[in-house]
This record gives structure tokens, C-alpha cells and sequence, in this order.
């Protein structure tokens, strides 16, 4: 692997500030897809879904845990397996305790979701030393209905919200069946149970903390994001945005 190239200090603000220039372009439009994104409609989930976790039998509306919002993380998991998938799990290693406990603030709750039985799950989070909640959908149409278990024979199959055949349209041949990751955020308004955000794929990427994944919900970052002047709005928590 190649090194980078030698500069002067001059030589490296300069190169430094004309990345900047083009990160804050990147700040600023990922911001402004965030908002685009909170305004997606959302979809009532009227299926009564059942999953398994240490407490027994719940509704999807249990594992909100009383919050607002709820993200499931979709891991790979197929029942047949002895171990989760090593993506899936790399991911889930970085899981803190501090990242669930900010989403909470937030009113937010963030579960993992895995077809595989629950006994299976819990012997893997043991191994693993995990604390998030864990459930297993085994048996549910769950997995099936947001798409990361593609089966043909059990549902349509897509995935990125793309078919087989549009993929290859688009130069992209896969196999779509098994298990496949991904994200998805829900919104409770009393007894009520909305789907308002998937992500898969390579839209998983980027994770950078609680903070990025609250832009995948419905509520966002619940803050007030103008900005901020003087020290006063510094000791408030926000993040100036010192823009050119």
C-alpha cells in the first residue's frame, strides 16, 4: 500500500482546506437529505407480528420497550446456522452501552432482529458478550415482509426495493435468496404501529453513532439545529456549523 505524498505544513493546509470545502458540500447535503427523509409518509403495520425474547412471547409494539421509536436491526441469522454472520456480528460488536442509553434519551429504542430461534441467539450473545435486546422472528412472516429473508416460495423477493430482474437491468446479477441485512425504523402513536424507514445494502454503511441513526427515523435528531452563537449554544450541546 502506497504512502502519502510529502508536504510542506503550507503545502498541507492548503491541500486541507480544499477538502474541507468539499466536506462541508457533503455535511450540507446529507443534512438536507435527512430532512427529505423525515418527510417520507408512513405506512401502518397491520400485521400482528410475533417474536421470541428472554421474557416470552411479544408484539412488535413491545419492543418500542414504551419508547416513540423503534429501529430493528435485521441480523443474519438463518436457523440452520450456528453463528451469526461475521458482518452482522462486526457490527454488533460496536454496539455500546452508551450508544443505546443516547437513542433512549431520544425516546428511541434500537432492537436486533434474527430468524434463527431464540435459544440460538441468546447462546451467540452470551459468547459475544452483547447486552442489546435481542429477539428471534422464527416462524414469523416478519423477516419475509421487510425483505431480508428472500424465499420466492414464501414471498415475492426484492431487495433494496429492487427485483432480480431490475437488478440486472442495472448490471447487477445476485442470487437474491437467504439472508440479507438491514434496518428498519417504526413510529408508535399510541396502540398504533407505523414502518416509516428501511435501509439496506451499502446504505448501511456510515454508521458514525446515535446521532446517525436517529437521521433514520421519522423524529430525527430532535433538536433545534439552528446555528448555534457564542458560547451559551456551545454549552447547549450543539455542533456549530463554522461554514466558509
Amino acid at each position: 500500500m502506497s504512502l502519502p505524498e510529502i508536504a510542506t505544513p503550507d503545502q498541507w493546509v492548503a491541500a486541507r482546506k480544499e477538502l474541507l470545502t468539499r466536506e462541508k458540500e457533503l455535511t450540507h447535503a446529507r443534512d438536507q437529505l435527512s430532512a427529505v427523509r423525515r418527510r417520507l409518509p408512513m405506512v401502518p403495520v397491520e400485521k400482528d407480528y410475533r417474536f421470541q425474547g428472554p421474557d416470552g412471547e411479544v408484539g412488535l409494539i413491545d419492543l418500542f420497550e414504551g419508547r416513540s421509536q423503534l429501529i430493528i436491526v435485521h441480523f443474519m441469522f438463518d436457523p440452520e446456522w450456528e453463528d451469526g454472520c461475521p458482518s452482522c456480528t462486526a457490527g454488533a460488536d460496536e454496539m455500546a452501552d452508551g450508544l443505546l442509553n443516547h437513542l433512549h434519551a431520544r425516546d428511541t429504542t434500537i432492537a436486533w432482529v434474527s430468524r434463527a430461534p431464540l435459544a440460538k441467539l441468546e447462546d451467540y450473545k452470551r459468547r459475544r458478550g452483547w447486552t442489546f435486546p435481542w429477539y428471534s422472528s422464527h416462524g414469523s412472516d416478519f423477516n419475509y415482509d421487510f425483505h431480508v429473508t428472500l424465499d420466492e416460495t414464501v414471498a415475492p423477493v426484492e431487495y433494496n426495493f429492487r427485483t432480480a430482474d431490475e437488478h440486472a437491468r442495472r448490471g447487477l446479477e445476485m442470487e437474491l435468496v437467504g439472508e440479507f441485512p438491514g434496518r428498519s425504523s417504526f413510529l408508535r402513536d399510541g396502540d398504533r404501529v407505523f414502518h416509516t424507514y428501511s435501509v439496506y445494502a451499502r446504505g448501511m454503511e456510515g454508521i458514525g453513532g446515535s446521532y446517525y441513526l436517529l437521521e433514520e427515523t421519522a423524529l430525527g435528531r430532535q433538536e433545534d439545529w439552528e446555528e448555534p452563537k457564542g458560547r451559551a449554544a456551545s454549552a447547549r450541546g450543539a455542533i456549530p456549523d463554522f461554514a466558509a
